[in-house]
């Protein structure tokens, strides 16, 4: 089976459609699929759905399809540092689910493992358990909530062999791995491609039996928020 492609475009082939609903990794803008997200946005698919832990930011990651207005619901845990998203938002133009950022995780980790809902006690009480299935564990209420199950997952990892097994560096496997879990295919994009037995088992934070798809390219290193102190 042929896993390798030449660039996110090709990669992406066959795959988009309008109103389809994408799992896309990263935390911040750490280990965000940036290449495929550009693809998406030149490929011009819209009404689409995401699950992702934010949205970027103005000019970066999923922030580059809301300039575009080709996203037409977020289910999000952070969406602080986008001003589009906000504006969107405030307008009605843009539907948000929010999640706590654990939850969110979890919700994809299980859909990629077949699990369709579970009891978590995050949220009881708030506007998030509103609507939701409530029951008492050991005299503690806990509220259901149901695995995601995409149509395609977009993640990047730092260092993958030619199947998929692949490796993310430090904040980028929060979510990485998760999304990667929870489509139906998932295209991943890489910084390094080696050969297969170059990785060391023990270190492989995704199994290549989740990846249908993935490329090697140049990838920008950006910083959400600099800060320095004074000289």
């Amino acid at each position: 089976m042929k896993k390798i492609y030449p660039n996110a475009a090709s990669a992406l082939e066959g795959l988009l459609h309008d109103g389809m609903f994408i799992a896309a990794g990263g935390f911040g803008l750490c280990g965000i699929p940036e290449l495929l997200l550009q693809a998406i946005k030149e490929a011009g698919t819209k009404d689409l759905t995401f699950a992702s832990n934010n949205a970027g930011v103005d000019e970066f990651g999923i922030g580059i399809l809301l300039q575009t207005k080709q996203v037409k619901k977020m289910i999000s845990s952070y969406v602080g540092e986008n001003a589009e998203f906000m504006r969107q938002y405030l307008s009605g133009e843009l539907e948000l689910e929010f999640n706590p950022q654990g939850t969110l995780a979890e919700r994809m980790r299980a859909g990629g493992c077949g699990i369709p809902g579970f009891y978590t006690k995050t949220g009881v009480g708030t506007v998030i358990a509103e609507g939701k299935e409530h029951k008492d564990f050991n005299g503690q209420t806990y509220i259901m909530e149901e695995g995601i199950f995409a149509d395609l997952s977009i993640v990047k990892a730092w260092k993958a062999d030619e199947t998929g097994n692949a490796i993310f560096r430090k904040t980028a496997r929060n979510f990485n791995p998760p999304a990667a879990m929870c489509g139906k295919t998932c295209v991943m994009e890489v910084e390094e491609i080696v050969p297969v037995g170059t990785l060391d088992p023990d270190h492989i934070h995704l199994p290549g039996i989740y990846v249908h798809r993935l490329f090697q390219g140049e990838h920008e290193k950006r910083i959400e928020q600099r800060t320095v102190r004074e000289a």
